[in-house]
């Protein structure tokens, strides 16, 4: 799927759009070295092409527009998730690192192609780990999530580097003991595709909140909005939040998905996808009533990632 000159031209206009800025203002003392642990950064499309096989085509977002964000969130680290749109390419992610850099980590996406010494440029980079993205292009075999997996911990166990998966609750199950059995962290992306409307009886919570209650995985409670039917506060989270945080919080992750992609099916993946209208300091307050102890919000949003990103 080549991007066309009309799409060319049409991404081209659209540079000029702003992404998503928080509108509420935030009502809590946020910890000085809070980190905002899952967001994307879509550049110039001719300086940054889109690969081919993409199942949606983003709406800009920039380096400068996330400054804005994480100042109005008054967050002082990052982690850039390297977004599916853009495959093995990791261009994108790594110079927005460098821009951000020393206040800055990244997640990349690799394939069996990748030579070792670009993983090594990729960690000078301030790459700390490699995501598995079965839930954009709707894989749910638990086989695939297998191997994958298997293949992923093989690439980073010796460089001090995690794995991020982006996958639905029964693939996780299916999981329990590959993720269990892992040599090196592993860390689900938004609520383990948890919904509100399941609660926490749902199939698969159950194993979710047990990796993270025996230190064998971590959370982020970030893009609530993927799992939730209350917008635009996604209060209806907050069952979900709390019962993670309570299993153990020093395995929780907190992050906004900005600029918020919308990777809904339907669309031609060669149409622009607007981004989703969210507010980020409306959502970061919801994250505080989730967390009320400011001990314990310091632990999800400094100590965690310090640690796990190596933040110094």
């Amino acid at each position: 799927m080549r991007i066309t000159r009309r799409d060319f031209v049409k991404q081209s206009v659209l540079m000029a759009v702003s992404a998503a800025q928080p509108s509420t203002p935030v009502r809590f003392t946020v910890p000085p070295g809070a980190c905002d642990c899952h967001t994307h950064v879509f550049g110039d499309p001719a300086r940054f092409p889109f690969a081919a096989g993409r199942t949606y085509t983003p709406e800009p977002a920039s380096v400068e527009e996330m400054r804005r964000l994480h100042r109005a969130l008054h967050t002082a680290r990052v982690v850039i998730v390297q977004p599916s749109v853009y495959g093995t390419d990791n261009a994108c992610t790594i110079d927005a690192l460098r821009q951000l850099a020393p206040n800055a980590r990244g997640i990349a996406v690799i394939d069996e192609r990748t030579p070792d010494t670009s993983l090594e440029e990729m960690h000078r980079a301030g790459i700390r780990g490699i995501r598995i993205n079965l839930a954009t292009i709707g894989q749910n075999d638990p086989e695939i999530g297998r191997r994958r997996l298997a293949d992923a911990i093989e690439r980073v166990r010796s460089r001090g580097w995690h794995i991020q998966m982006y996958t639905q609750l029964a693939v996780i199950a299916a999981l329990q003991r590959d993720v269990s059995a892992s040599p090196v962290p592993i860390v689900f992306d938004h609520f383990g595709g948890a919904h509100a409307s399941g609660g926490v009886t749902q199939p698969g919570f159950d194993v979710l909140l047990d990796l993270v209650r025996g230190g064998r995985a971590y959370v982020k409670v970030s893009a609530p909005y993927r799992g939730s039917t209350s917008a635009p506060d996604f209060a209806d989270m907050g069952p979900l939040a709390k019962a993670l945080i309570a299993a153990n919080a020093q395995r929780i992750l907190w992050g906004t998905d900005w600029p918020h992609p919308d990777t809904t099916p339907g669309r031609q993946a060669t149409e622009i996808s607007p981004l989703r209208e969210i507010d980020d300091g409306r959502v970061f307050n919801q994250f505080a009533r989730w967390a009320p102890d400011a001990r314990v919000r310091k632990t999800i949003l400094v100590d965690n990632p310090a640690a796990l990103y190596g933040f110094r």
